[in-house]
């Protein structure tokens, strides 16, 4: 048996063909509206290469972060000399 091609828009008209006997009977048109989006969205992200996935904060960096942030800001509160004359 042949290897399902690669290509997701051929493997949905593979699939209706096995399993719906397409062309000669069809499915109704939103549902061959809906495998067709559906093969679509595949070959897109086929063709997008690889994913880029949502990192979550890491909050430990962030607190230390903010207190360096803060006791720097402390420190040169504390040795401003801009006000003498």
């Amino acid at each position: 048996m042949n290897p399902p091609p690669a290509d997701p828009l051929r493997t949905t008209v593979h699939w209706l063909a096995r399993h719906t006997r397409f062309p000669a009977f069809r499915l109704e048109k939103r549902a061959e509206l809906l495998l067709c989006a559906a093969a679509l969205a595949a070959a897109e992200d086929e063709a997008g290469g690889r994913r880029f996935l949502v990192q979550s904060r890491d909050v430990a960096k962030d607190a230390a972060q903010r207190a360096h942030a803060q006791r720097r800001s402390h420190a040169h509160f504390k040795s401003d000399n801009s006000a003498k004359v």
